[in-house]
């Protein structure tokens, strides 16, 4: 395929040795903060989860024929089960479930190759892409503005947390809009060091990891029936599986998201099996090392956005990056050293640019608003996603996004091209 002209970098180029190293360490950055947070929310080791990720995310580009440039990271969606798990079966219930998770997802990968994925351009047409890939951007926009405005030692406001959020913001946009050359590659990257550095003037900074850690840590591995004693945890698994199809609709839409960035079908080539069979072998890894499921971030979704940096190397030398930091103590210490609302200001423009991808494929699909059908299922997706209005059935808990997803391919499907009224006002035109 012939090098487009507006990226800087397409799926399939590999950069400049120079340049990998920024680009690379860019994405890593992006996607720690929300990596390592999963395990420490549930009491696993940050370590193992950061080279669950990096071994992940190459399986992930190996299985996907290095032609998907997605990131592999902690997933929160499973969270809830896994604290509860964590208090009853400790991390073997929690291992188990992260391999049954996987398992679902090789099952799903292999029905799709096995009837095919056409049916996905009548699913998924772009009324329903467009404002799905709005919400993946705005649903975490609270995410952003909590870490930009709330003390987490206090769980208060702080205005000196809202300044280091809004000046890391205004540096990444002057750093995306004004600099030139492999400088002008690595916005967030800049971003994050500047903004790091404000943090510290401001005093918001805590070295004590830092000083504690050792400089060459080795992950505690949790090897499930070698460390433990041969069992099954069958509420274990009971629990975690079957928000597997949560995370699919998340999946389907970063997929979504990566086709119209790249100006790829990704559903077709390499083909969706593939995908699915990709972040399913992820999570078996994960859980056979002892790190939480994965699944692709928007984090980095938002960097090669805003980049155009779309080559699969440089989030190849992310997951490299992962794993090399997973053993370096001090440096990992460093890194989980960034404060929120540093991480707060340039999540403002990673998922603000998700989202404004969603608007693009309204636009440039010429979505008619003045059309009911479409106002209507727009309307519905959005809010619905937007406000996260889940759904809970006992212990099972499906997000604003995949109740929106869903409601959305629905209504697709059954409302009629045009309402009554339309079909009347265009009658009587036509009668005149």
């Amino acid at each position: 395929m012939a090098h487009r002209d507006d990226v800087v970098l397409d799926v399939d180029e590999r950069p400049k040795a120079g340049q990998w190293f920024g680009l690379s360490l860019q994405h890593m950055f992006s996607m720690f903060g929300s990596t390592v947070l999963v395990p420490i929310l549930v009491g696993l080791n940050p370590g193992i989860a950061l080279f669950s990720s990096g071994v992940g995310t190459l399986m992930y580009l190996l299985i996907t024929k290095h032609k998907i440039p997605a990131y592999m990271g902690s997933s929160f969606s499973f969270v809830v089960p896994m604290m509860a798990l964590m208090k009853s079966t400790g991390y073997p219930g929690i291992a188990q479930g992260t391999v049954a998770v996987g398992c679902v997802y090789l099952i799903v990968s292999l029905i799709v190759s096995m009837i095919g994925s056409d049916w996905i351009d009548k699913v998924l047409p772009p009324i329903i892409v467009g404002p799905v890939v709005v919400v993946i951007g705005l649903s975490l926009a609270s995410t952003a503005a909590k870490d930009a405005t709330i003390n987490s030692v206090t769980g208060k406001y702080d205005l000196k947390f809202f300044a280091v959020a809004m000046i890391t913001m205004l540096l990444t946009i002057a750093f995306n809009m004004y600099f030139k050359g492999f400088m002008g590659l690595i916005p967030i990257l800049m971003g994050i060091v500047f903004g790091y550095i404000i943090a510290c003037l401001f005093g918001i900074v805590d070295f004590t990891p830092v000083e504690k850690a050792h400089w060459f840590s080795l992950p505690a591995f949790q090897v499930p029936f070698v460390t433990y004693h041969p069992s099954f945890y069958w509420g274990a698994i009971l629990s975690m599986a079957p928000i597997a199809f949560v995370t699919m609709t998340e999946h389907l839409g970063h997929i979504m998201v990566l086709n119209e960035l790249t100006e790829r079908n990704f559903f077709k080539d390499p083909g969706l099996n593939h995908t699915l069979a990709g972040d399913g072998t992820a999570s078996i890894i994960a859980g056979f090392v002892g790190g939480p499921p994965v699944t692709s971030y928007g984090e980095n979704i938002g960097v090669i956005a805003i980049t155009k940096v779309q080559s699969v190397y440089v989030i190849a030398g992310a997951a490299l990056f992962a794993i090399f930091f997973s053993f370096v103590g001090k440096l990992s210490a460093l890194i989980e050293t960034i404060p929120m609302p540093v991480i707060g200001g340039i999540s403002f423009l990673l998922f603000g640019v998700i989202a404004s991808s969603g608007l693009r494929v309204m636009i440039e699909d010429q979505i008619d608003f003045n059309k009911k059908r479409n106002l209507m299922i727009a309307s519905a997706i959005l809010v619905i996603g937007i406000g996260n209005a889940y759904l809970k059935l006992g212990q099972y808990q499906f997000s604003g996004l995949a109740v929106a997803a869903v409601l959305g391919i629905i209504l697709n499907l059954v409302l009629p091209q045009e309402a009554r009224s339309e079909r009347d006002l265009a009658n009587q035109a036509k009668n005149k």
